[in-house]
């Protein structure tokens, strides 16, 4: 059973979700909240696996609740999904630099919705090679401070050419295709580098091929080494 926290200041949309999620025979809500305070709490209380967070709430915002769940190593098993609208892009990036798993815009369909908790609840980051894929190349420079190459010394060379693959938004199976080896030594390869990194998933994994510049914004592969 998928346990989800709905996270929005309107009580009509978290009707809304509720509905349509607790229709489901493998999800189930847990807890509602109507600011980002409200959420860090219930994810303290319930521990679910995932939370529906909006962006913009009164009081405490979605993204300084993504940051205080993040933070705290008890809450590691609580993957955060943001809600957002287009115009809030780059909201949405510095969430997913404080640990969230993916986001959807809110007109999103009813399946797709469905199909985000799913894959985020199993662990897997929400990356849309289209929209996410843009979203992080276009404000990863505008980071307030970009770490060094030197960032990612610890990988070897076959985990920098995986990292950076996954910062152009390529799923395991397309990783290996590229790299003519199986998916599940693709598999192992992200592994490893989310390890060697830190990296609390998928999502963070290619924030950090962009902001270390492993992968440049607009740009597809990495740079020639000196």
């Amino acid at each position: 059973m998928i346990r989800v926290v709905l996270a929005d200041d309107q009580a009509l949309v978290r009707a809304g979700f509720r509905v349509l999620l607790g229709a489901q025979e493998d999800i189930e809500v847990v807890g509602e909240a109507a600011d980002g305070a409200e959420a860090v709490a219930l994810a303290a209380e319930h521990r679910p696996d995932v939370i529906l967070m909006d962006i913009r709430m009164p009081n405490v915002d979605g993204l300084e609740a993504t940051r205080r769940i993040s933070a705290n190593d008890a809450l590691t098993g609580v993957h955060i999904l943001i809600l957002t609208t287009f115009e809030e892009d780059e909201y949405v990036f510095e969430a997913i630099r404080f640990g969230a798993s993916g986001f959807l815009v809110k007109d999103t369909e009813p399946v797709e919705l469905l199909h985000a908790v799913r894959v985020v609840a199993r662990g897997d980051a929400l990356l849309s090679p289209g929209v996410t894929r843009r979203l992080i190349g276009e404000f990863a420079a505008k980071a307030k401070k970009v770490p060094e190459m030197s960032t990612l010394d610890v990988l070897t060379e076959r985990e920098r050419e995986v990292v950076a693959l996954v910062g152009e938004g390529l799923t395991n199976d397309e990783i290996a295709a590229r790299l003519v080896v199986s998916p599940a030594t693709a598999k192992t390869h992200v592994s490893r580098a989310m390890i060697k990194l830190n990296a609390r998933d998928r999502a963070q994994l290619v924030v950090l091929a962009y902001e270390s510049g492993l992968v440049r914004p607009g740009w597809a592969g990495p740079p020639p080494r000196d």
